[in-house]
């Protein structure tokens, strides 16, 4: 039979190769990638059953780039990675259709599994991180935010410009024009009623539309 697809979505190279190498021997690795806008044009053609995803990714960052890539591909099995061990990221992940979350400084061998219990229509969550999900959920048992009121579009802005984009850099990597980010930018202050750029990088940061 063959080996199950699995596609890779880290901004770290090294990193990348390494999970490349470690997972070859179980599953045909068909692609990695940089970034999660990259993952979402690519994904679509290279059609892998599960995709291991870095939750803080640069243009566009991962659990944006899971949830949309599930709409796409509603079959794919998605698993993030991360170096945040935040609960509540972890409750949004789940809750954005994942099967799997892990810390970067898991056992290796986690990962493997991970993806293999995905792939049976099961779900696996670090223990460590999972031991403070329970908690979070009950704090926040409705994900409805003000982040949740942004469009995609209006995310994305907010991403690039909190990464420290320029207007022109924003609109270069979205392909519209500088009006468009400018007005998208402004749009979103006025609805949160953000008065400066800090405070949209702060809402950005609190919100984990930017995700480190």
């Amino acid at each position: 039979m063959p080996l199950p697809r699995v596609m890779l979505a880290d901004d770290h190279t090294i990193l990348l190769e390494a999970f490349r190498k470690l997972l070859e021997s179980d599953f045909q690795v068909v692609g990695t990638v940089p970034d999660g806008r990259a993952l979402l044009d690519l994904a679509p053609d290279l059609k892998p059953d599960a995709v291991v995803v870095d939750v803080g990714m640069p243009l566009m960052n991962g659990l944006e780039a899971g949830l949309r890539l599930k709409e796409l591909m509603p079959s794919v099995k998605i698993i993030f990675l991360t170096m945040n061990e935040d609960p509540e990221l972890a409750v949004k992940a789940m809750r954005s259709g994942a099967s799997g979350y892990l810390l970067k400084s898991s056992a290796a061998s986690e990962l493997t599994r991970a993806i293999h219990m995905a792939l049976k229509g099961k779900s696996y969550v670090t223990p460590q991180i999972a031991r403070g999900m329970q908690k979070a959920f009950i704090n926040n048992p409705n994900p409805r935010g003000r982040a949740n009121a942004l469009t995609p579009r209006q995310r994305e802005v907010v991403q690039l410009l909190a990464e420290g984009k320029s207007m022109k850099e924003v609109a270069s990597v979205l392909k519209v024009t500088p009006r468009t980010v400018a007005f998208h930018k402004y749009r979103v202050m006025e609805e949160l009623n953000l008065e400066t750029t800090a405070e949209l990088i702060q809402f950005a940061i609190k919100s984990k539309i930017l995700v480190t």
